[in-house]
Parts: structure tokens; sequence; C-alpha cells
């Protein structure tokens, strides 16, 4: 069944989910005999503008389900933004044999079956070919795609086209996890392989990420001062999509060497704090220490939370026992992890 979406103005997010599975509950038969008819323009109109009412700029589908006969899918297409409304979407759905709700694509298994129609031509996932290309030491694969019908069609329609069928061979949170730059080809790459190959080449490359990993950086600040970093790596929002609270940690002290850098006692007790934090969050499961920065005598660490967790006040409790200097915590929504944009991976 064809994606659709809509436009209008959203609403309170909480409300808006609450809402939504109540039109749920109440619409079942209808859904259920729409689906059953094979009546698209029907579910359209239904399901489309309750969909609509969640946010304007989400998509939807109605799939095979893996345990349950279908499947709806409500996905945010993409949007960082949205990622952890739709994930709260899909935690706040009903128990239902006969349905499953997720908040992205879904890997489908039987990806190199399907044939859709993409600018009145079909498009089989099985006549698509990718050059693939690994950059060594990251956790990215870059692709460029070609299918038959792609000399025939604007750079748009192929783009979609080869969005559709990534999400497809891998799902839609893999494609955002382990996919780098994309291009849709004209043309067919050199040494290209069968499309149904990108699944195991992930794979392969996800092998070498599976422990945690942090990267060490150096950098100037504005005035001219040295500036260190560290970022856990690779650092992704789509592996926390219920972290989208941004809790900086500042902390000042005093002991430094000549470029301002933490020092000694100072550096021992830095350390100590991350270790508390990090048994902290182990606890929850809350949140997650994303990055930090030293410089001119101060640390800034920056974690992600679930705001409906009490990670806020847990770290409000560690910092009031700091004893190195000033401390102060600042807490906003950022589902985009913009204040740690320079550290994604």
């Amino acid at each position: 069944m064809r994606l659709f979406g809509r436009k209008s103005e959203p609403v309170d997010p909480a409300e808006a989910i609450a809402e939504f599975w109540t039109w749920w509950r109440d619409s079942r038969p209808e859904i259920d005999a729409g689906v059953e008819a094979g009546d698209a323009a029907h579910l359209d109109g239904l399901i489309g503008g309750a969909v609509t009412a969640l946010h304007p700029s989400l998509v939807w589908e109605i799939v095979s389900g893996g345990t349950a006969p279908r499947a709806l899918v409500v996905s945010a297409s993409g949007d960082p933004e949205l990622r952890s409304f739709v994930h709260r979407w899909a935690l706040a759905a009903p128990v239902d044999v006969q349905w499953e709700f997720h908040p992205s694509r879904q890997a489908d298994p039987r990806a190199a079956e399907l044939t859709t129609e993409v600018a009145g031509r079909p498009f089989g996932i099985d006549r698509m070919v990718l050059g693939l290309r690994v950059p060594p030491g990251t956790p990215r694969v870059d692709v460029s795609a070609f299918h038959p019908i792609f000399p025939d069609v604007d750079d748009e329609t192929r783009m979609e086209a080869t969005l559709l069928a990534l999400d497809r061979l891998l799902g839609e949170d893999e494609v955002a996890r382990w996919i780098g730059d994309i291009v849709a080809a004209e043309f067919e790459p050199i040494d290209a392989i069968p499309a149904i190959h990108l699944p195991a080449v992930v794979a392969d490359v996800a092998q070498g990420f599976r422990d945690e990993q942090w990267a060490l950086l150096e950098g100037q600040t504005a005035s001219g001062g040295r500036l260190t970093a560290a970022a856990l790596y690779p650092l992704r929002p789509v592996d926390h999509p219920l972290f989208d609270q941004h809790i900086g940690v500042t902390l000042t002290y005093r002991d430094a060497d000549g470029d301002g850098l933490p020092a000694g006692t100072s550096l021992d007790a830095l350390r100590d704090f991350e270790k508390r934090l990090a048994g902290l969050f182990g606890r929850t499961g809350s949140a997650v220490l994303a990055a930090h920065l030293s410089a001119e005598g101060t640390r800034v660490l920056h974690v992600y939370a679930d705001p409906t967790s009490d990670v806020v006040q847990e770290i409000e409790e560690l910092v009031a026992g700091w004893d190195e200097g000033q401390a102060w915590i600042d807490a906003e929504s950022d589902p985009s992890w913009s204040a740690v944009a320079h550290f994604l991976t």
C-alpha cells in the first residue's frame, strides 16, 4: 500500500497521541474492513486524517507485520525533530494480536520480490545495483544507486525511489545509522553489486562498532585558547530516540595547566564526577553522556535524557556536591541534538 502524507496545524504532542489511540480503538472495525477490501482511497481519508492530527509532516503506510497479520507504520521520514514523537506514539500503542505499530519503516525480508510503480514504470528492487564505498575507519557506507528506469526519470524521482528501496532493504533506522552519502545515479556505477547484498555489507561495517568508543578532539576557543573534547563514536540520535532533552552541565575547576585544561586534583575530580554520572545513567537507563569539552578552566558536559524521567533532578543532586568551583545545569528540548551537531556521525 502506498505512503500518504497530509498537512495541517500540529497540536500538543501528548494530547495528539492520546486522541489518536482513542480514535483508533473506535475506528478499528472500519479500518479492518477497508484493509480487507483493499480500499486504499477510503483508508487514505480515514487514517490519513488521523495521522495529520498527530503532526502534519508524518507519513504512514500499512504493511505486513512480522508476527501480526499487518502493521501500521507512522514515520518521521528522516526528520530528527519528530523521531522521539513517533517513538512515543508507538510506545503508547495498545496490545493487539492483529496489528503491529512501528515508528519507522521496517526492513522487508521480501524486498527483492517487491515491485512498485515509479513515474508510471515498474520498479523492482531486484534490478537495482549499488556502488558502495566505506571511508576507512568510519561507521558509514556511501551509496551510489542505479536502476534501469533512472535515466528516464527526474532527479527527485530517482532519489525518492532510492530512499524507499534503502528503507525496504535495511529499515529506516538502520539507514540513518549506517548510510552516509546517497547518490541516485543516471548511469551504472563501476563495480556495482546487486542491492540485495547491502544488508550484509552494513552488518560487516557495524561489527567494528559494537563496543563503546570515544573520539578525542582538539581545537581552539574563540579567544584562541586550547580546547579539548571527547564524544561518543558513533554519536547518533537514532540510537537514543527518546532522549530529546539536552542537559548541559557546566563545571569550573581550580587546578589547570598553562592552557587552562584540567590537571592534578581537578582532573581526578572530573573523572570521578563522570564515573558517578555514568553510574547514574546505568541505573536509570534514561540518559547518555554524549560529549564533553574543556577549556579555560571550565568543562561542559552534554547529556541527553528522556524528559519524562527524573534525570534533571538527579544530576542537580550530583552537581550540588561539586566543590572545585561553580557548577550549574541548563535543560532544554533538543530532539535534533543540535547542541552536539559538530560531533554527530
